[in-house]
């Protein structure tokens, strides 16, 4: 158990990193003194603890922490979706997967040995979210993965935009904090189409790709004001590829879309096949321009798809955040927009750090309607305009 003086805790922070969450780290870690500093509060020249991991030339590897984190609020950053990463195995250079990610994540907490007074765990793009749910005999493998980590005494896993947010039960005795991207992906959106797009019901629509992410872009509609639309992946039940059932068809759930301007959220874009998909039945059906908001562009199948989509007119842009790796060559290109979220998580740490309550960053209602120029209603104010997304 944590004891406390007053408000402010007595635990320096110290951050720890795997190979891939250095980037991350860094800006997090120069965020966090901006934040510091404009309190008035006493912070060190960086919250960076040196630790590596070394690799043997058979793959396995092991984690060497440098500087002393004994006594410390420990937050430890890992990039499971830094595929930028690699190493050298066999003779050959190979780029890190999510699996050797989370194994280097476990080879860290190997080595603190418990020397923290707590330990949190930054996971921005949650480890096999993917997979949250079992049909048949399939593994249930974010679940394993999040109590293997709470078997090596970590107190809290910090989270955006979980795939399905109920891999928490999983964990029910600890702390499994799902933060949102939804008003840096807002406030990015109204800023690059400020003039462009008339944030209306008669000319703007949300939608959502499939039916499980409907929910997100509901939130996204009711702070617009705007109404809501989505799709239905019919699925060949006959036969399975790659682990799943295959895409037939995208359903509209909607009406006539003539000449209206759609913003298409979803929380992952991997291949991205099905966002291409929405667009083009969105322009049979004589849509206007088309975005996609995402938390996490992995762009798993290369880059050339979307530039001949984009140079078809099939979309405008793509917005999404910095909270897993963007390639140079993405973020060079003119049809992507990168969503800051490093302040976000830097926010978070502090409060975090100094037992304050964090329902204002995980509730961004108050902050969208600003951005929209409106006033949250009083009632809504005082009960803390809990919005569920």
């Amino acid at each position: 158990m944590i004891s406390t003086r007053g408000k402010i805790r007595d635990f320096p922070i110290a951050i720890l990193t795997t190979p891939g969450g250095e980037a991350l780290a860094t800006v997090v870690d120069q965020k966090l003194k901006e934040i510091f500093r404009e309190n008035g509060e006493p912070c060190p020249s960086t919250f960076v603890r040196k630790s590596e991991i070394h690799r043997f030339q058979n793959g396995e590897g092991k984690a060497v922490i440098i500087d002393s984190i004994r006594g410390t609020d420990l937050f430890i950053i890992v990039d499971v979706g830094n595929f930028g990463v690699s190493y050298t195995r066999y003779g050959m250079k190979v780029p890190m997967s999510p699996d050797e990610h989370f194994q280097d994540l476990k080879r860290i907490l190997g080595a603190a040995k418990n020397m923290a007074q707590r330990t949190t765990v930054v996971m921005p793009l949650l480890y096999e979210s993917r997979q949250h749910k079992m049909s048949g005999r399939e593994s249930l493998d974010c679940a394993l993965a999040l109590q293997e980590l709470v078997n090596f005494s970590v107190d809290t896993i910090v989270t955006i935009d979980a795939h399905n947010s109920h891999v928490m039960n999983a964990i029910p005795r600890h702390g499994l904090e799902n933060l949102h991207a939804s008003y840096q992906l807002i406030e990015a959106f109204l800023r690059e189409t400020e003039g462009v797009v008339n944030i209306n019901p008669d000319e703007f629509v949300v939608s959502s790709p499939d039916l499980g992410g409907l929910d997100r872009a509901r939130y996204f509609a009711q702070h617009f004001g705007v109404n809501l639309t989505g799709f239905y992946k019919f699925r060949d039940l006959t036969q399975v590829i790659e682990g799943k059932n295959p895409i037939l068809e995208h359903k509209f759930l909607g009406g006539d879309v003539t000449g209206k301007n759609f913003l298409v959220v979803d929380d992952l874009l991997a291949s991205g096949t099905s966002l291409l998909d929405v667009a083009e039945e969105l322009a049979r059906r004589k849509a206007r321009k088309v975005y996609f908001a995402v938390t996490y562009p992995l762009f798993s199948a290369g880059l050339e798809t979307y530039d001949e989509a984009h140079k078809n007119g099939l979309f405008e842009k793509v917005f999404g955040t910095n909270a897993t790796h963007i390639p140079q060559e993405l973020a060079d290109r003119e049809w992507f927009i990168v969503t800051d979220m490093t302040k976000f998580m830097a926010k978070f740490i502090h409060s975090f750090n100094q037992d304050a309550s964090i329902t204002k960053l995980l509730n961004s209602t108050e902050k969208i309607n600003k951005l929209l120029g409106r006033t949250l209603p009083l009632r809504e104010k005082a009960a803390g305009a809990p919005v569920t997304e």
